[in-house]
């Protein structure tokens, strides 16, 4: 999805939310449920994006309502490549977001990093 992919690479947070529907079902690669809704789904993307170094996507890949964006980036000094899926509902929104990444070591470097930004996410959603 285009429209994402500007969004994360200009780091503008609430254009990438605007792009999420109510209802999305973010699936973390480091977590072992799915968190469902927009409030917690943006707080998420906000968090890993101060967490993430040197992001940017190398690669998209578009099948009608479904996208692949292969990225690489840096945590806590360790190379992390991984890859976004977007499936958009009937109105352009992101229904379903899951990622995944490899590494193991760049997941657990994620897991950890990103463990350390939750309070902060979970006080993000329920301001929002």
């Amino acid at each position: 999805m285009q429209a994402f992919r500007e969004a994360v690479e200009a780091g503008d947070h609430a254009r990438m939310a605007a792009l999420l529907a109510d209802d999305v079902r973010f699936t973390s690669p480091v977590a072992f449920a799915p968190y469902d809704g927009k409030p917690i789904t943006a707080a998420i993307l906000a968090g890993v994006m101060r967490v993430f170094e040197d992001f940017r996507y190398v690669r998209q890949i578009e099948d009608g309502a479904d996208s692949a964006l292969v990225f690489t980036a840096t945590v806590d000094g360790k190379a992390v490549n991984g890859c976004d899926f977007l499936h958009v509902n009937d109105h352009g929104l992101i229904d379903d977001f899951l990622v995944m990444v490899r590494p193991l070591s760049g997941a657990q470097a994620l897991a950890a990093a990103m463990g350390a930004q939750f309070e902060q996410i979970v006080a993000d959603a329920t301001a929002g």
